[in-house]
This record gives C-alpha cells, sequence and structure tokens, in this order.
C-alpha cells in the first residue's frame, strides 16, 4: 500500500493570503475516487475546492476545519492499495456476501 498526498495548490491568492480549512467532505477512513471534492478551504472571500489526487481510503486528516494554513501543506493521506492488494479486498467483500470464490486468477 502506498499514501497519496492531499496538498493544498497555489490558489493564486498570494503567498500572504489567509488560508483557512472549511469543511471535509469525507471521514478518516472513507472511501474516496480521484477528482472528487475533497476538502473545501476559504481565502478571504472565495471558496475553493480541493479533489482527491487518487482513488483508495482517507488514511489521515492533518489538518482539522478552521486550522490555517498555507499553500503546499499536506492536508491529508489516501491510502492507495497496489492492483494485489485490491484483488485481495475485493475478494474478501465476495467471501462477505457469499459469493463464490474467483476463478479466473491461479492459486497463490
Amino acid at each position: 500500500m502506498r499514501f497519496a498526498k492531499v496538498i493544498l495548490p497555489d490558489l493564486g491568492a498570494g503567498s500572504d493570503a489567509q488560508i483557512v480549512i472549511s469543511h471535509w467532505f469525507a471521514v478518516r477512513g472513507e472511501r474516496v475516487w480521484e477528482g472528487d471534492r475533497l476538502v473545501e478551504v476559504l481565502t478571504g472571500p472565495a471558496t475553493f475546492d480541493v479533489s482527491s489526487p487518487a482513488t483508495g481510503r482517507l488514511a489521515e486528516i492533518r489538518e482539522r476545519e478552521d486550522d490555517r494554513v498555507t499553500v503546499g501543506s499536506v492536508l491529508g493521506l489516501i491510502a492507495v492499495r497496489d492492483d494485489e492488494d485490491a484483488g485481495e479486498s475485493l475478494d474478501r467483500d465476495r467471501e462477505s456476501r457469499g459469493d463464490p470464490p474467483r476463478t479466473d486468477r491461479p492459486a497463490p
């Protein structure tokens, strides 16, 4: 498993802008998809959304609502599964639903 950083991009508000985390659209452990709105930030009168950089689970929220942040700050981490991990996870999901095991892959 690897982690993708959720980084506050340059919003064009200037380096001295007061940027505040307004709202997280996901909670820790929630599944998110690349491009989804993940966190809302305020820069004075303007509001911006920061998108998820990857598909996975929100593993960590480093900056909470009402925290002041700067451009380049790591706001959170997305846990991204490798292809092998993702396949094992799907197998566990099938088993928990009572579906038959996959037979299109060779046994380990």
